[in-house]
């Protein structure tokens, strides 16, 4: 929950660079784009997340940036306060103090028409870290006097605990989890605290897995309507926990707490011959386990198909199990006709090495349907590290071949295709839509990349930075890569039944900033929120469809 943040390398001239303009409000475009004001941010910040909305505007978060590994935490935060015209209102610095000292942000979140304030307190003296929940007032955007004190762990073998939070799909109910103490090759701990949207404690446990840490792994947690909580967990073969390199390791499996944590159940998730490579779940209305994932034949990288299947939680159960193979189509879509054909090649000789497999996709979300269906987006996420190597020599005064230099390492951040699957109700895969993409930036964590997505009536949008020279018609054999150049965002409509357009916006140059589709919001049945930023410059603006 708390992070720390870094300023992102971008070369402002890449910002202005020669783009192509496009109409912003083109009667083609299924939406219509109106621009707010530029805006000065504070030093040293950054709007990290839009917390929540009212008809009238919308709340954000803004962080300091510039923090190191020494750092304990965020211990100064802006919460700002934004109308439908997109200009500020209000803004409100908070200084975390708990009795003169100094204390760490963890989270902050819009529940049921309130802000809430999760910040920690790391008693070094008694090896302890505390978790505190304020109320911040709407009005004045600072928090409430009362302090409550919702949860605490012991860090005598830890520098800090760290607590994290889930709340339930209806907002009735909060997740608390932290780790507790354990001892080496002994079985990993944790605790669980469930309160109601009041932060009243329903129950908490104290809960000792059935694996050591070393084996273990718990990759999400959830709680349901009703207070249960279930988690998510990986379990390696051996200590070195391999998990994406080399040949599979690990199965997954989920643990269920229900009846306030008394009744403990585990099921574990195998398939008779192809390997689980990624797996995501979501707890139904009436309390089954929704889950979809990846499958391989290859090993851990890559993903030739996808997989659907419920489990009821009465009767353990799996039902609806269904695996869908990617058609050779539609992986080798976007790939030249020379690498095609190798493909085929290895398909018609039955090479599983060299069959055709998509590569590290990320599952994002898995979007429960009121008819009971799904769908399941994934993005193309993974990164690169490439070797530099400065040969000037200063006894040389100049460039010298022959002189190694230093060794730095540059982080390559690749965000690519979009991938969406739609799920009948039965389980059965009914279609897979992919979303061209190619975003390569480097050393910035991929500061404005990835997509934003908006659910409208029937349809949804996807918003992401794109290469301006993917929309231009002699250039519609080859996806050019976003990389600050050239700048655009694409819409991208998707239809009820698969099909898709994709549009050019605007430009960035245009609109002089660059858009972070990673703080672009959905606010309203029609509406999203856009945001962009050059320097210290800023501006929202809001989208709405048609």
């Amino acid at each position: 929950m708390s992070k720390i943040l870094c300023y992102p390398i971008l070369i402002l001239s890449l910002i202005l660079a020669v783009s192509p303009l496009y109409a912003q409000n083109d009667p083609d475009i299924p939406a219509d784009i109106k621009w707010g004001p530029e805006m000065k941010e504070p030093g040293n910040s950054m709007i990290t997340k839009i917390i929540g909305t009212t008809p009238k505007g919308f709340y954000t978060l803004r962080e300091k940036t510039g923090g190191g590994l020494g750092d304990n935490g965020t211990t100064k935060i802006r919460l700002e306060y934004y109308n439908n015209d997109m200009k500020i209102m209000k803004s409100n610095e908070i200084a975390l103090k708990y009795k003169s000292k100094k204390m760490s942000f963890e989270d902050v979140f819009f529940l049921n028409g309130k802000i809430y304030l999760f910040s920690s307190f790391h008693n070094e003296a008694k090896k302890k870290n505390y978790l505190f929940m304020q109320e911040v007032s709407i009005r004045s955007l600072a928090p409430r006097k009362n302090l409550k004190l919702l949860a605490e762990m012991d860090t005598r073998n830890k520098k800090r605990g760290i607590f994290d939070n889930h709340i339930s799909r209806d907002s009735s109910k909060i997740l608390i989890y932290n780790q507790l103490p354990y001892k080496k090759k002994q079985p990993e701990r944790f605790a669980l605290r469930v309160y109601d949207n009041e932060f009243n404690e329903l129950w908490n446990r104290d809960i000792s897995l059935p694996y050591n840490d070393e084996k273990f792994s718990i990759e999400e947690y959830q709680v349901d309507n009703n207070g249960n909580v279930f988690l998510l967990g990986v379990i390696y073969e051996d200590k070195s926990r391999v998990r994406r390199n080399g040949r599979p390791t690990y199965e997954y499996t989920i643990l269920t707490y229900t009846e306030d944590g008394e009744d403990a159940q585990e099921y574990k998730i195998r398939l008779d011959q192809e390997f689980l490579t990624d797996m995501t779940f979501r707890v139904a209305d009436n309390g089954d386990l929704v889950c979809s994932g990846f499958y391989s034949e290859r090993g851990t990288y890559s993903v030739k198909g996808t997989c659907f299947f419920r489990i009821d939680t009465e009767s353990k159960e799996i039902y609806n199990l269904n695996l869908k193979e990617f058609d050779f189509d539609f992986i080798t879509e976007y790939l030249s006709d020379k690498k095609k054909e190798k493909l085929k090649n290895a398909e018609r000789k039955g090479n599983k090495k060299k069959a055709p497999e998509l590569y590290r996709y990320s599952l994002d979300k898995l979007i429960l349907r009121s008819d009971g269906g799904a769908l399941l987006i994934a993005e193309q996420y993974f990164v690169q590290i490439r070797d530099n190597f400065d040969r000037f020599n200063p006894a040389f005064g100049g460039f010298d071949p022959y002189w190694n230099g230093v060794r730095n390492q540059d982080y390559l951040y690749n965000y690519n295709d979009i991938i969406i699957v739609n799920i009948r109700p039965d389980g059965e895969i009914e279609w897979t839509g992919r979303i061209p993409k190619r975003q390569v930036t480097v050393n910035d964590g991929g500061y404005f990349s990835s997509y934003a997505m908006s659910i409208i009536r029937d349809k949804i949008y996807f918003v992401y930075n794109d290469n301006g020279r993917n929309f231009e018609e002699a250039n519609s054999d080859r996806i050019y890569s976003y990389n600050g150049k050239y700048s655009v965002i694409a819409l991208t409509e998707l239809n009820r039944d698969g099909s898709m357009i994709t549009y050019p916006l605007f430009s960035n140059a245009e609109a002089e900033i660059i858009t972070r589709p990673k703080i672009c919001k959905q606010i309203g049945k029609k509406d999203m929120v856009i945001y962009g930023e050059r320097g210290r410059k800023y501006k929202f603006a809001s989208l709405q469809f048609n």
